[in-house]
Order: structure tokens, then sequence, then C-alpha cells
């Protein structure tokens, strides 16, 4: 008999979900918009510790309202890291404007000040400033952002922090998404909580949010009629996503110790192999783990693993394809050290559900075990 498959990061529910989406029904709210949605922005809002949220469909929509609201437009540069899901990018490109790939340090993975810096003097001198810098969490691990967000000040460079994958990280004590003139959420199914669909536009300036909500849908000005002066986007979430959110965001500090239990497991269990290098935490880190991420010590290795897995019907993956060397991107400028690339080659990330058993995570270790003599 097959094995039920072990999942990457799958969706989990708690109960509450149901509850929420049958009061929605009850009360005839399924349309867009709806009053789970206010609720859902007044908490993401109230944990963030910012002022406005604009719930969306999608953490892309969200990073392209904030370039909108940033006036990038075309030809101009927007500093984005190499080492993240093409989606922090895609957006660049909707506003015709040129991505500008920074690589990684060491620490964290994230965007390298100094290349950042380096970027950013290298635009200057060619006579255009950068109009936005993008930095990602990777993997729900803080980037060095005090560093970054330096340089946006000095520079007078507007900030769009993706915490797509790091809710519930902090740094300094501060939630990610909180730092930047922007903050982007994602509530897709494989996060740490969902929506089952949808992502976050936060923001400590109430009207950019306004004008954001108003850009997603469809930029319809007050009048009895449908009337457009902007273009527009539909890109609002619906009630019912968001009685399914509100109800996940409840229980957010659960899931992170759930996430950082599973981590630590992993550690224990596997570090006294000499092959494997676990992602750091920098001590003003506190990252809700959102997937536990290794190194092997070649990637012939780290290949051999995830078939292994594969064929007992777990799912792992490798690190994300850094964007610099993505087909689509190869033709933009970046600012490379080799890091990015080198935990392309040897990075594996393991299956890290919250709803993961001891069962279940003593097998996925007995496998990757046997590939080493300890």
């Amino acid at each position: 008999m097959q094995n039920k498959r072990i999942f990457l990061s799958p969706p989990h529910m708690s109960g509450k979900e149901v509850e929420f989406v049958q009061k929605a029904f009850e009360s005839n709210w399924i349309a867009p918009l709806g009053p789970y949605v206010e609720e859902f922005e007044n908490k993401i809002a109230k944990y963030i510790h910012v002022n406005s949220c604009a719930v969306l469909n999608s953490g892309t929509s969200a990073i392209h309202l904030a370039l909108i609201l940033s006036e990038v437009g075309e030809g101009d540069f927007v500093v984005c890291p190499s080492f993240t899901f093409s989606a922090t990018a895609n957006p660049i490109l909707y506003q015709k404007a040129v991505p500008v790939f920074i690589d990684s340090e060491k620490e964290t993975w994230n965007m390298d000040p100094d290349l950042l810096l380096k970027a950013v003097l290298e635009c200057i001198k060619k006579g255009k400033k950068p109009k936005a810098i993008i930095v990602v969490h990777l993997y729900g691990m803080p980037a060095k952002i005090n560093a970054i967000k330096k340089i946006a000040d000095d520079f007078e460079i507007t900030l769009i922090e993706d915490a797509a994958e790091s809710l519930g990280s902090t740094y300094q004590d501060k939630q990610t998404g909180s730092f930047g003139k922007f903050g982007i959420l994602s509530f897709n199914g494989n996060k740490i909580i969902t929506s089952s669909g949808g992502g976050a536009l936060v923001c400590n300036e109430t009207a950019l949010i306004e004008k954001a909500k108003f850009f997603a849908t469809q930029s319809r000005d007050k009048a009895p009629h449908y009337e457009h002066s902007e273009i527009g986007y539909n890109y609002r979430m619906s009630n019912i996503c968001a009685a399914i959110g509100s109800a996940q965001l409840d229980l957010i500090d659960e899931r992170v110790k759930q996430r950082r239990a599973i981590y630590d497991f992993y550690k224990n269990n596997l570090s006294d192999i000499t092959d494997i290098t676990f992602t750091p935490e920098p001590i003003e880190n506190h990252s809700n783990r959102w997937l536990t991420t290794i190194l092997l010590s070649n990637p012939e290795l780290a290949v051999k693993i995830r078939l292994d897995l594969e064929n007992h019907q777990i799912e792992s993956r490798p690190l994300w394809k850094p964007l610099h060397l993505q087909p689509v991107f190869k033709n933009f400028p970046s600012f490379l050290n080799g890091n990015s690339a080198n935990f392309f080659q040897h990075g594996l990330c393991l299956p890290s559900g919250s709803a993961l058993t001891q069962t279940e995570l003593s097998q996925i270790c007995t496998l990757i075990r046997s590939h080493f003599s300890v």
C-alpha cells in the first residue's frame, strides 16, 4: 500500500475557518468585499503594528500596487534580490521598469547590503537613481533590514518589504513587513497561514492604502454609474477568502512555534552529519522558519536525497533558482558574488508543514541519514 504523501508546506486548518465561512454564507456576503475583508485587514494591521492594510487576491498584486504607488514607470530602475521567487520581480516588468538584481550575503541568505550600495551608486552614475528597493525575507529569515533601510533612507529611495514568506518573523522584536514604506504579505496555500489564495499590502500612510484599494477595485470613481479616470485592476480579496484568512491569523503565533519546532527536530536529528549545514539565525532575528532549508556538501547529494524522498512520496524542493539565471531575466543588470548560485546548487527545502507528526519527521530524517555513514 502506498504511503500517504507528505507535502512540502500544505495548508493547516483549525476548524474555525468553516465556522467563519458558514457565517459569510448565512449573511450572503459571497461576492468580493464584505465584513470579513475589513475584519481581516484590521487584524493584520494590528498584528504587524502598522496603520493600514488592504487585503488583495495575491502578494504579487500587492507588489504591483506598491510599485504603482511608488510612481515606478517605464525605464525606471528597481533594485531586487536575485535569490527569490519570480513573483518578487515580475511586477517590475508589468511597469516596464528595469530590475537590478542583487546577490545574497551568507548570514541570512538575503540581499547583500554592500552589493546593494554598489548597485545604487552605479545606477546614479548612469544618471538614474532607483525608484524603489524591494527586499525579501527569504524562507522566513529576516534580512539585514536596518542596513538596507539606511541605504534606502540615505538616498531617498522607496523601500518595499516583501514579507510574503515571513509573517510572524521579527527583527529586533519588530514584525517584518513594518520596516519599509510598503509591506507585502502572502496567504497562498503553502504559506504559514492561508486564505486559500491572497495577499496584503500594508503601510503606515492610510491615504496610500485607500488609493491602493481604489486601484484594486478597477479605479471606479464616485458616481452613480461606472466612471473611470485611471487604469484599474481586479485585485481585491473576496469575503470568503478573508473569512478563511481571519480564522487562520488567530493562530499565527502557534503556527510559528510549530514551524520552529520542526526546524529544531531536523537540526537535532541531522546536525551531527558534517555534510549538512542548517540556515543560521542571527541573534537579532526570530524567524518563523516557514521552510526548513539545508545545504549539502555537493550538488549531486542534494539531487540524490530529493529523488529518494520523492520515491517515498515525500515532497522536497531545490532552493530558489536565482533570477539572474532565469531565461526571462538574464539580460537585466545584476551585482553578484556567487552566493545565490551556490545556495541553489547545494540547497534543499525539507517538508515543513505545521501539522507534520513526529512519526513523519522521523521517517524523513531516517531516509536522509541513510545517505551518510555516521
